[in-house]
């Protein structure tokens, strides 16, 4: 069926169209309702439906035949080792570790905050919270104990589960001493802590609070799934705030399974049965929808990976992983890419494998500049795929459906919005912005099936930050274009277009351009304040690896290039380089913050770095071209 035709569908009736969807879940008692509008802006799906996520991402593939299928494989190169579970066997420990926390009080409606590592623990612990009807927030292992504390006292869990550490290539994280700081920074107390001991850093329990993952195991019972409301929470996962105050973003659990097992066929054209792999994390949104709960609904084998693209040995890390264990479809950051890039340009190391079943790649996470999606696209000789999405949404809002139509690329673009979605860019006084003109992109409401109904506990702040911009849109915080052919272009954050002499011009623009010259691996473009322009393009540059050339050439051709294609009212006249870029860790650049730093202005460590020593690198970079001089 042709894309247009489907959405055109959609279009005409987007009740029956999620209405066919959700045919595909499992329902313990039908909706009442598709979608209830009965109380614009805060929509919700499926009123009146019951189901449970847990049952239909588990017991009902082991009752309809795949119990032996691989459900999950672990693949650990930091611990030289590897796991796999049957649909069985996962089902039987979810079920035991869900007996645990009803053991500890936990029940429906009740929240769990789960701080670990990529172990498939963590999988269970998410889908054992699923099966009972609790509540989880996974929050990405390591994160300060100030982060979760403030996580601690908005969610307010009556368990905490914990990884001792984390593992990596060249150090051990201790999570504990973390979490028990976390804890005694917290206004609210948890009763309970399940500490999953790894023997590379076990940590100390405090008695009477904490007790061990494997002698809970030991003691629990086998639990049941329990009914919940479609419209009931399945879990909060916390994105950074403009305030500093973190914003819970809600998923429920209705509209989540049906969009989840949707997007499954629709946008990555996958089958049941086959192995999908999303090399995240899941502490991001990525790891909730495609490494733990879209490929288990969906009946695939989802690949839980605890290493890193380059380092964990090598640059070949990635193909090692899709010939080994089969993988059909990798989704991961354009970033990953981009540090695979830098240190095999040759792309020597995938010629070691076979990857002969291997289909498609899917980027998204980060904008993918054109040099990076060719580099992917003419050595794996597949569809690569670049699509574009949010923590609120839950799943692409723009993509290239395989499962439906694979549509001609344009590199720079997720192509078309995904049916369920109704994007439109409108200019600053509301209207739509003609083909190619840059304007705030919207999504009219209502959002589909998988997005946030709200924020935990904060109606208002959900209105405030997502719907006031423009009556009856969801203001997205990027903007872009779409051209004639309807084919969408995201340039950057609506905070990232710089004003240059009244001239208002996409940072995005100019990455691109940087990321086409041969020599580099990577970039980024701020807007450093002028006194006289307002603002100024800078650009920082990380070479490929073995570049051996002058840096003042490569700089001249930089400056030159952007001069070429973007015009001379860029006024594109400082670029750096550097050795690494600062990011968050599921590869986001931080260009906010290195324009704080340029401008001088004070800043906040960004809780989610990667890297805090790359700031500095930065800062020093940005001082020998005149900036970052202080506030």
């Amino acid at each position: 069926m042709a894309y247009e035709e489907v959405y055109a569908r959609f279009l005409s009736d987007p009740q029956d169209f999620w209405a066919q969807a959700a045919r595909e879940i499992d329902w313990m008692e039908p909706w009442q309702q598709v979608l209830d509008d009965s109380r614009p802006p805060f929509y919700h799906w499926f009123s009146g439906g019951v189901l449970n996520t847990c049952y239909n991402a588990l017991d009902r593939h082991v009752d309809g035949g795949r119990a032996q299928q691989l459900a999950l494989v672990y693949d650990s190169p930091v611990t030289q080792s590897q796991r796999s579970f049957t649909y069985a066997e996962l089902r039987d420990e979810v079920a035991r570790f869900a007996g645990v926390l009803v053991r500890l009080g936990a029940g429906k409606g009740d929240r769990v905050i789960i701080y670990m590592p990529m172990i498939p623990e963590a999988v269970i612990a998410m889908l054992a919270c699923a099966r009972i009807g609790a509540i989880h927030s996974v929050v990405f292992g390591g994160f300060s104990s100030r982060e979760l504390a403030t996580r601690i006292d908005d969610a307010k869990p009556k368990v905490m589960v914990a990884g001792s550490c984390g593992i990596e290539p060249n150090r051990i994280v201790q999570y504990k001493p973390l979490l028990d700081q976390a804890i005694e920074l917290a206004t609210h107390k948890p009763q309970s802590c399940v500490v999953l001991q790894r023997e590379q850093g076990p940590g100390e329990l405090l008695e009477g609070r904490d007790i061990a993952w494997s002698e809970a195991m030991a003691a629990a019972q086998p639990q049941a799934c329990v009914p919940v409301a479609a419209t009931d929470p399945l879990y909060i996962l916390y994105t950074s705030g403009t305030t500093g105050q973190p914003k819970g973003v809600v998923r429920d659990n209705g509209g989540h399974a049906v969009a989840m097992k949707w997007s499954m066929r629709a946008v990555y054209g996958v089958e049941p049965g086959e192995v999908f792999w999303a090399a995240s994390d899941v502490g991001w949104v990525v790891g909730h929808s495609y490494i733990v709960y879209a490929p288990l609904l969906h009946g695939c084998t989802t690949v839980l990976y605890e290493g890193k693209p380059v380092g964990t040995p090598d640059p070949g890390a990635f193909w090692r992983v899709i010939a080994e264990h089969g993988v059909s479809v990798l989704f991961t950051a354009p970033t990953a890419f981009r540090a695979i890039k830098r240190e095999d340009p040759g792309a020597e190391y995938l010629r070691r494998y076979d990857l002969q079943g291997f289909r498609a790649l899917f980027l998204a996470g980060e904008r993918c500049d054109s040099d990076t999606l060719a580099w992917a696209a003419s050595n794996l000789q597949v569809p690569v795929i670049d699509h574009w999405w949010q923590t609120e949404t839950g799943w692409a809002i723009a993509a290239n459906c395989l499962g439906i139509e694979q549509l001609p690329v344009k590199p720079g673009s997720p192509t078309k919005a995904v049916p369920g979605y109704r994007v439109e860019v409108l200019d600053e006084q509301g209207d739509e912005a003609p083909a190619g003109d840059i304007g705030r992109i919207m999504l009219r409401l209502p959002l589909p099936p998988g997005c946030l109904p709200t924020l935990w506990n904060d109606d208002q702040r959900f209105v405030d930050s997502y719907l006031r911009a423009e009556d009856g849109y969801y203001l997205t915080g990027d903007a872009g274009f779409q051209d004639e052919d309807g084919y969408l272009f995201i340039m950057s954050r609506i905070d990232d277009i710089i004003n240059v002499a009244g001239h208002r011009l996409s940072t995005g623009g100019m990455e691109e351009v940087l990321a086409s010259h041969p020599d580099v691996a990577e970039c980024a473009v701020i807007g450093a304040h002028d006194d006289l322009k307002g603002e100024l393009p800078v650009g920082l540059v990380v070479l490929k690896s073995g570049v051996s050339r002058r840096e003042k050439e490569i700089k001249e051709e930089l400056i030159a290039a952007v001069r070429e294609k973007i015009g001379p009212v860029a006024a594109f006249k400082k670029v750096t380089l550097v050795e690494r870029l600062p990011k968050t860790r599921s590869g986001k650049i931080l260009r906010g913050t290195m324009k704080k730093i340029a401008d001088g202005a004070e800043y906040r460590m960004p809780a989610t770095i990667d890297d805090p020593t790359a700031l500095d690198e930065v800062e020093r970079a940005l001082q020998k071209i005149g900036y970052a001089s202080g506030p």
